[in-house]
């Protein structure tokens, strides 16, 4: 009878951890299981970390890193659809994050409660053909609704915004928390580390070095000419050719239509786009912690330019977004292109910002 009861006892406690849904089950001699007295044995001390679309194509493996992360001790699986499958599998990964796993809009405010830092790689991919334009009516409405349930379920956690297109979306989720009476700028960041990570490895290539050694600061936004790699202050510091400038800055903008046209039809960037990501978490998770000197490129509310949204270099601390700083000297290719991309830009931001407004 004991040994039926130990059995029984494992089994509420597997259920409770994989699907949070049954958290009232009560089995023999368990009336104590639920969810929240229910975590995995070895779950180390870290932070509380949601992904919303977890169970798309940057989500998955996006899931698998960040369960790789010591910095992380829950993590939090959520979409409208396969999330239980995600997370059975991710979760039998022998790491110290508790994984727990969440289905459909009912239980979305279930994956948000308590969570330090909330990743949204949610909406659909690029397709051949696709510019990110023709994905914001859809993609839109899931950042709005996903948003929604972060002020009211967790106003303090930190937001990656990855759905595209980025140069609208961040304006989406700010206005959605202005509206809410939850908004801190300094909370909300788009991720436009891909743009950093294939500029370190375009550059790296070209130079013949390491791609871990370079550092290429990627400002304004993240679409097409938006995307500015500032080549002129690369470090280590170094020189190009004009067809070397022209050609790497090209490459950088279009990287993502690489990708997409390379994958005829078969997806987007979604295995560097989820390295990427989890980069730029692992920085914020960091800083969360209380380390110094931790900088990166986002984009943020921002007054480096006019406009109310731009990608630069920031520091990152305890409360998101400490410190923007300036751009730095442009050369005359670099200001030429600073003035393309936020012609570009503006539009971009103002429609998401009309798109809450309608």
């Amino acid at each position: 009878m004991q040994a039926s009861a130990d059995v029984n006892r494992r089994i509420a406690r597997i259920t409770a951890h994989l699907n949070p849904r049954t958290n009232n089950l009560k089995m023999e001699g368990s009336s104590n299981l639920r969810l929240e007295n229910c975590r995995a044995k070895g779950g180390s001390p870290g932070f509380k970390v949601a992904i919303l679309g977890a169970a798309g194509g940057i989500g998955q493996p996006l899931a698998m890193l960040m369960k790789m992360n010591p910095l992380v001790s829950v993590l939090h699986l959520y979409d409208v659809v396969n999330t239980p499958g995600v997370t059975a599998d991710i979760s039998h990964m022998d790491t110290g994050a508790v994984v727990r796993g969440f289905l459909g809009q009912q239980q979305l405010e279930d994956a948000l409660t308590g969570m330090d830092l909330v990743i949204i790689p949610a909406g659909v991919p690029r397709k051949p053909g696709m510019t990110r334009d023709d994905l914001f009516n859809i993609n839109a409405g899931i950042v709005r609704t996903l948003c929604e349930g972060i002020s009211k379920c967790c106003p303090k956690a930190i937001v990656n915004l990855i759905s595209n297109p980025v140069n609208s979306t961040v304006p989406i989720a700010a206005e959605v928390f202005k509206k809410a009476g939850t908004y801190d700028p300094r909370r909300l960041l788009g991720v436009t580390m891909l743009d950093v990570v294939r500029a370190n490895t375009f550059v790296a290539e070209v130079l013949g070095l390491d791609p871990r050694d370079i550092d290429v600061p990627v400002v304004g936004g993240h679409a097409g000419v938006t995307i500015l790699p500032l080549l002129s202050q690369v470090k280590p510091p170094c020189s190009f050719t004009q067809q070397e400038t022209e050609y790497l800055t090209s490459r950088i903008q279009n990287g993502g239509t690489e990708v997409v046209e390379a994958k005829a039809g078969a997806g987007s960037a979604t295995l560097s786009m989820a390295y990427a990501a989890v980069k730029f978490a692992d920085a914020c998770l960091r800083a969360l912690r209380g380390d110094a000197g931790v900088i990166e490129c986002a984009f943020v509310s921002s007054q480096v330019t006019e406009l109310p949204f731009f990608a630069s270099r920031v520091r990152l601390g305890r409360n998101g977004v400490e410190e923007i700083y300036p751009l730095g000297p442009l050369n005359e290719y670099e200001r030429v292109g600073l003035e393309k991309a936020k012609k570009e830009l503006a539009g971009s931001i103002e429609k998401g910002v009309s798109f809450v407004g309608k």
